[in-house]
């Protein structure tokens, strides 16, 4: 059974930073692409970032390209999301999310409960 499990938000100053952790487990990821969405009150989930769990490019939205960065530690099996310069409107619930195949924005398999990140202005 997949599980992951995202820590890390919080209540963060407009310009600050946070790294959002996503543990995952359950089975060998290899071949399964990692991705972080977001969704905020009234608002679609949108897609933020995606990355190969063997290696591969990373790919991100243009609301999120150049301040947030998606990375993994292997050896942890977890994925991380830093979040950089950090604007009001990036508040939102945080999801991590797992899909078996090749990297793309939708149609993932599995998902984490969330962690909420509030940016104040």
């Amino acid at each position: 059974q997949v599980q992951l499990v995202e820590s890390g938000g919080g209540l963060v100053q407009a310009g600050g930073s946070l790294r959002l952790s996503c543990a995952a487990s359950g089975r060998t990821f290899s071949g399964w692409t990692m991705g972080w969405f977001r969704q905020a009150p009234g608002k679609e989930r949108e897609f933020l970032a995606f990355i190969p769990w063997s290696g591969g490019r990373t790919y991100y939205a243009d609301s999120v390209k150049g301040r947030f960065t998606i990375s993994r530690g292997n050896a942890k099996n977890t994925v991380y999301l830093q979040m950089n310069s950090l604007k009001p409107e990036d508040t939102a619930v945080y999801y991590c999310a797992a899909r078996l195949g090749p990297p793309q924005t939708s149609r993932y398999d599995y998902w984490g409960q969330g962690t909420q990140v509030t940016v104040s202005s």
